[in-house]
């Protein structure tokens, strides 16, 4: 077991643990930051999702090997009670989440969409939010949100 060095969340780590342990392990139960979901763990429902140097991946299959020198955002990075991201404040604005066990992956899709295309179509956050699955079925209030978000990006709300 080497260090690994990583950033998460703004905060340079040394984390010491085996080198094939999935990063959403270590997030949650190294780390404590539990707002990444498990959902699969097959990496594919998007729950797991976080940003590495700045792109949209699935956290559960990722060796914490794989995360030396990089950057990670989670959930927790993304705002704060006090001063939430524009995707957050739009996504409770349109109530976008019944049971929210998916919107952390989903907002960290979006992030990742808006942050290399402030201006996206619907079709487009279609597609940046295809790897994520929600069962509860607010597909709908989760593309007005992104939308709603986007527009207030623009508008200057700071990212």
């Amino acid at each position: 077991m080497q260090p690994v060095n990583v950033i998460v969340n703004g905060n340079a780590l040394s984390v010491t643990a085996n080198a094939d342990t999935p990063l959403l392990d270590i997030l949650r139960n190294h780390l404590g930051l539990r707002g990444t979901k498990f959902g699969c763990g097959l990496e594919q429902c998007g729950c797991c999702m976080v940003l590495v140097d700045g792109k949209a991946e699935k956290s559960c299959g990722r060796p914490l090997s794989a995360m030396d020198g990089k950057a990670i955002l989670t959930i927790e990075g993304l705002g704060t009670p006090d001063r939430p991201h524009p995707l957050q404040e739009a996504f409770l604005d349109e109530q976008a989440g019944q049971c929210g066990y998916c919107l952390p992956g989903i907002l960290i899709s979006a992030k990742a969409l808006l942050d290399q295309n402030p201006s996206p179509s619907r079709r487009e956050i279609a597609e940046a939010l295809d790897d994520n699955i929600c069962r509860c079925g607010s597909q709908h209030p989760i593309l007005r949100a992104v939308e709603r978000a986007a527009l207030r990006m623009r508008e200057g709300a700071p990212r």
